[in-house]
């Protein structure tokens, strides 16, 4: 699933060619997705100046003169700008057409993905009134998960991916955060000590920060809005490793299923007793060996 850099790297991708630009028609071919588009969202958009597009989690906030459009990929979705409109392929399900030529075309092969109406006032829809904190802003910290954590017998690992908690941790990245922290994915959250959740919220933002830089992570489904793969799959240090070497250590990756999804660590990296942490890395100690690319040509 696009996870927070990858959604924030599309927002960047499309915000010049929407912000500014009148919505000519929303053009809708199939409506069934995670959520029905709203039949008369055509009407409400079509005519509108895109003042902004934003991002809260991983929702786009597509701010117009007459409110605002959420739109989410889902698990498998895409954006697509183009400068001329072009026949649709078999899952490209609505396109955003602009004044000027201009297309954004949305395409989902699982049809997770979702657009909706939040009009005046987004925060309050449904979908975005009880998200936590953006982890790259000053309201994340150390001290909010420490006190967020108290009597939470929940994993630090799930804890992390709550959106309720912290918006955009997905799973990719709640593991390599979890590394650079030293911290064993099945810990307690509460039992975590104030030091190890300051350690966390830094490394929290460190992924993705260097995740942002890089374009996102190349997945199955995922290519940036200009058909760009994101490259930070290069730099996963435990995701996706199981078996290979750690690169701060040597001991090999382990992996496991926690709530349903994969979860890797290095057992000596991140202790279960959270008792001892490994001595200071080397320089340059905690970069993965390189690996081939797994990005494919743009769809």
């Amino acid at each position: 699933m696009p996870e927070l850099p990858e959604v924030e790297t599309t927002r960047r991708g499309i915000a010049p060619w929407m912000e500014g630009r009148r919505i000519r028609q929303l053009l809708v071919r199939e409506r069934r997705l995670r959520w029905p588009i709203p039949p008369r969202l055509g009407a409400r958009l079509a005519g509108a100046r895109v003042q902004r597009v934003g991002r809260r989690g991983k929702y786009l906030l597509l701010e117009t003169s007459r409110g605002t459009a959420l739109l989410h990929l889902g698990m498998s979705g895409s954006l697509r700008v183009l400068e001329q409109v072009q026949a649709p392929g078999r899952h490209d399900h609505f396109d955003i057409l602009l004044d000027g030529g201009y297309c954004i075309r949305f395409h989902d092969p699982r049809r997770f993905g979702s657009l909706l109406w939040a009009g005046s006032e987004p925060q309050a829809h449904p979908l975005l009134a009880n998200l936590g904190p953006e982890p790259l802003e000053a309201a994340f910290s150390g001290s909010y998960l420490h006190d967020r954590a108290r009597g939470r017998r929940l994993a630090i690992k799930p804890f992390i991916m709550n959106a309720a908690i912290v918006v955009g941790v997905g799973n990719i990245y709640a593991s390599e955060a979890l590394f650079r922290a030293g911290l064993h994915p099945c810990r307690a959250a509460q039992r975590i000590p104030l030091a190890g959740m300051e350690r966390l919220a830094g490394a929290v933002r460190e992924v993705l920060d260097e995740a942002l830089a890089l374009g996102g992570t190349t997945l199955r489904d995922f290519h940036g809005s200009g058909g760009e793969p994101g490259y930070f799959a290069q730099e996963l240090r435990v995701y996706d490793r199981a078996g290979e070497a750690c690169g701060s250590c040597g001991t090999p990756i382990r992996q496991f299923r926690q709530g349903q999804r994969s979860t890797f660590f290095c057992p000596r990296c991140q202790p279960r007793s959270g008792l001892s942490r490994p001595g200071p890395r080397p320089r340059g100690a905690g970069r993965p060996p390189p690996r081939p690319s797994r990005s494919r040509s743009p769809r």
